[in-house]
């Protein structure tokens, strides 16, 4: 009889499982739900009520919907038995943060905080906290914290310990009442196999915990402020498990909501795009992948724990056992292009998209696809959900230069297209400025798939290669290959990621007369990168801080 896993993606808007075969990884089933209260951005669903700007909330009974629709279903279209799924893992957006009781329940799911909306899920882009960020930058740099080498230098709003202040700042009860703040990875294992743990990845590159040391000290948070002094001992847990390893196994009562067997391994739950490279073959130095959805991951395999400014973690083991996994992104990629559909277009674009029976979005790619490189004559940057890397700034936003009268909405779209381009640029610049080489591309999601016009736009600015493999779904399925080993059918996760790992059937080569244009163009975004983020001009923060006065 084969044997299955199922891997699940936690998404920013939907939940992905896939039913794999343990044997060679291939993925017989695939299901996607969309969350019901999606991203809550601008008003909180319980009451209505408007949302502060920067806020980005979910409701967690949403997590659990997934599993409840997409597993049954895995199950349906494939025709296997429960009896033949012999473990389950999933993957989680991160640093997406839950305050919750002793027992686990979310503290939203109570009723004296349902309408609080720090009390709901805070998603990884809640940039609302990026004020505490910069006073916990403050106070570590005063101190010579070590573990800023760990995080480039600077740690961002989107991660745990800032949110965790805004919360203590902004609604002390939530924080008073809450037993622990966990991930929303680690919440959802926890909700499937009864016992609390947390996952060693999620720590050490959102939660600032360094191996061999741990959190922060005590001094130090109660210097940032005197209430966060035993946030360590009085919220968390110390991490302890990694992707593959066995936290337990299905309750009977998870069983029978999800249509599974109770008593199947529950392996370990980790962040999504990081690992992704058991599913993308990813082995050796020099291997960066990235993961391209509504924002954009990219990861670099190295030897040395080297420190690179602006990155969003150099990591021991945080990627590959046995070798440093170096962290950066944008955060907004696929959002970018969702943005130009939305609201950059006319009644005339939006007439022709529907006599044609397509989604605008990709009228609008291929009307930018027929622009030769420059010939619009705009350029963009790419900041309109903040920056993660190399930056780490919330508080920066979008900008098109060279808009003229003429300027049509597909040159609005490639000139975004071109922004997250030369943002990835940008990163891997960073990485090999420090001496941390990048020697191959592999790519996946959904746009290195469906999209070759975006991947060919990506190797001419980069000028290099990029792979593709065959999985749309590289962390649900990276999850899948860590519950094979959580279910003991190999020794470890290099041991079954040689057996279940996609297979690359695609490369973009550079084109060389593009890449040129696309020098010329770059250093022409550096320029405007570098005087909006880093000083020259700070109107981006001011105008955001006006905008919010006034609301």
């Amino acid at each position: 009889m084969a044997k299955y896993t199922i891997g699940i993606d936690f998404g920013s808007l939907s939940g992905r499982a896939v039913l794999t075969d343990v044997e060679n990884g291939q993925e017989v089933a695939s299901a996607t739900l969309d969350y019901p209260h999606a991203v809550m951005d601008t008003h909180l669903a319980a009451t209505g009520a408007p949302l502060p700007p920067d806020f980005a909330l979910q409701d967690p009974a949403d997590y659990l919907l997934v599993l409840e629709k997409t597993i049954p279903q895995l199950l349906a279209d494939s025709g296997v038995s429960p009896a033949e799924v012999v473990a389950i893992a999933l993957d989680f957006t991160c640093c997406t943060l839950l305050p919750v009781d002793a027992d686990g329940t979310p503290l939203c799911f109570d009723p004296t905080f349902s309408q609080e909306p720090l009390a709901y899920t805070l998603l990884w882009k809640h940039h609302a906290a990026q004020k505490y960020a910069n006073r916990m930058n403050e106070i570590a740099r005063q101190r010579g914290e070590k573990f800023l080498d760990q995080v480039g230098g600077v740690i961002s709003s989107e991660w745990m310990f800032p949110k965790i202040y805004q919360v203590l700042a902004e609604a002390p009860a939530v924080y008073e009442a809450a037993r622990y703040f966990i991930e929303a990875g680690d919440w959802v294992t926890w909700m499937l196999c009864g016992e609390q743990h947390r996952g060693y990845q999620y720590a050490a590159y959102k939660s600032l915990y360094v191996k061999g040391v741990g959190y922060p000290s005590r001094a130090y948070f109660a210097a940032v402020d005197p209430r966060l002094a035993n946030v360590v001992a009085d919220k968390l847990t110390e991490p302890d498990c990694m992707l593959g390893d066995k936290v337990g196994e299905l309750t009977a009562e998870m069983a029978k909501r999800i249509g599974l067997c109770a008593g199947i391994a529950v392996g370990a739950s980790a962040p999504d795009a990081h690992i992704a490279a058991l599913a993308l073959g990813v082995k050796k130095e020099g291997d960066m992948f990235g993961v391209l959805g509504t924002s954009g991951c990219f990861f670099l395999v190295g030897s040395e724990g080297k420190v690179v400014p602006g990155t969003c973690g150099t990591v021991a083991d945080g990627v590959l056992p046995g070798l440093y996994g170096f962290e950066s992104g944008l955060c907004c990629l696929g959002d970018h292009f969702a943005f130009a559909a939305e609201k950059l277009t006319s009644a005339a674009y939006q007439k022709e998209a529907e006599t044609r029976g397509i989604p605008m979005i990709k009228l609008l790619i291929e009307k930018a696809a027929q622009k030769k490189p420059g010939e619009s004559g705009v350029i963009a940057l790419n900041w309109f959900n903040g920056n993660r890397s190399t930056l780490v700034n919330s508080d920066l936003s979008g900008l098109f230069v060279g808009m003229t009268l003429t300027t049509a909405p597909e040159d609005l779209m490639r000139a975004l297209i071109e922004a997250t381009a030369f943002g990835w640029r940008n990163i891997v610049d960073a990485y090999e400025n420090c001496g941390v080489p990048v020697k191959q591309i592999i790519a996946s999601g959904g746009i290195a798939r469906k999209d070759p016009f975006t991947m060919q736009l990506y190797a001419d600015v980069l000028g290099k290669e990029i792979a593709i493999t065959e999985t749309a779904q590289a962390p649900a399925a990276s999850a899948a290959i860590g519950a094979a080993v959580a279910g003991g059918y190999y020794s470890d996760l290099i041991a079954a990621s040689d057996r279940m790992a996609s297979k690359k059937d695609r490369v973009f080569r550079p084109i060389p007369a593009h890449t040129a244009i696309y020098d010329r163009l770059y250093a022409e975004y550096k320029l405007l990168h570098d005087y909006f983020g880093k000083g020259g001009n700070d109107v981006m923060r001011r105008l955001r801080h006006l905008a919010a006065q006034q609301k």
